[in-house]
Formats: C-alpha cells, sequence, structure tokens
C-alpha cells in the first residue's frame, strides 16, 4: 500500500477528522473511504484492524484509530 486509508462512515467527528487529515497529510497521500456509502469495503476494513471509523490506516499497516465516531458493529447496522 502506497497511500494510507481513512475510513469512516460520514458522522460530524468523521467529517472533522477526515478534513484534519488530508490536511496535515495532503490529499494525494491519502485515499478516503466513506463505508457508509460504500458498504462493500467493511470487511477490507475490518482486515485492516479497524474496530471504529474514523480510522487511519498507514502504508506500513498500523490502524490508527482517531476519536470515536462509531464502531463498527454500528456501521454494519
Amino acid at each position: 500500500m502506497s497511500k494510507s486509508i481513512f475510513y469512516h462512515a460520514g458522522c460530524p467527528v468523521c467529517v472533522s477528522a477526515e478534513q484534519d487529515i488530508v490536511n496535515l497529510i495532503g490529499a494525494d497521500n491519502v485515499e478516503v473511504v466513506h463505508i457508509g456509502e460504500n458498504r462493500s469495503r467493511i470487511t477490507e476494513a475490518e482486515n485492516a484492524g479497524v474496530k471504529s471509523v474514523p480510522a487511519l490506516v498507514t502504508p506500513n499497516g498500523n490502524t490508527l484509530h482517531i476519536n470515536f465516531g462509531a464502531s463498527m458493529d454500528h456501521v454494519k447496522g
């Protein structure tokens, strides 16, 4: 993986964190995945270690949970 991946579900906490992450590391260095809209990527996020959103998965595979917007169980509904 060459870019970080930022997973979120669209809640206000997630959107705020997305703006901060993009400003900090640059839009070219992060892929933003709204798993509330792109539910097919939920399993991918969970396999990467995402337990709650918003979360950032770094290029070397570290999963950084940012604040707490929603658990993955909540996102899956």
